[in-house]
């Protein structure tokens, strides 16, 4: 780890809470959000959120499976999402997700006006503002454990 963790305390809990509390909280909130108030397929959510964990190398992320209802994506889907180009185990929703969330991570200059076309052909204006924000979240949070070093003990309640 790159932060120093009192003995006894929660990595997450005392970086996330403790040591920034009016920052940390916010984030907190906003992170668990995305979870809470989706209105995306359970493919596409987790194309795009596998595909951020795969680029930020977040531990915890590449080991975490949303589950929805009692439902969580099969086991073979992250090396779907790896090959996400060529997979035949992704719709054109899901393909979109897992190439949306890797542009916006490693080459959002390139974003050009025929992807947004694809994107619109699939996705409603909503949808993309909410997918957007859900990657925005990811790439943030999942990057910012992988880098503090605290993604190798992340454990969220109830998982």
């Amino acid at each position: 780890m790159n932060i120093d963790i009192p003995a006894g305390k929660d990595a997450i809990g005392y970086v996330w809470g403790e040591m920034v509390p009016g920052i940390g909280t916010a984030a907190a909130a906003f992170s668990l959000a995305v979870y809470q108030h989706t209105t995306l397929g359970l493919r596409e959510f987790e194309a795009a959120r596998l595909r951020i964990a795969q680029i930020n190398g977040c531990l915890f992320c590449l080991d975490w499976r949303t589950e929805r209802d009692g439902v969580k994506v099969e086991e073979e889907f992250a090396d779907a999402v790896t090959n996400w180009r060529t997979t035949d185990a992704f719709d054109e929703r899901a393909r979109l997700a897992a190439e949306y969330a890797e542009r916006y991570a490693v080459d959002h200059h390139n974003i050009d006006e025929a992807f947004w076309a694809r994107m619109s052909e699939h996705y409603s204006q909503r949808e993309i503002v909410e997918l957007s924000m859900s990657i925005g979240a990811w790439l943030a949070f999942g990057r910012l454990n992988h880098v503090l070093g605290i993604d190798a003990v992340c454990v969220l309640p109830g998982h």
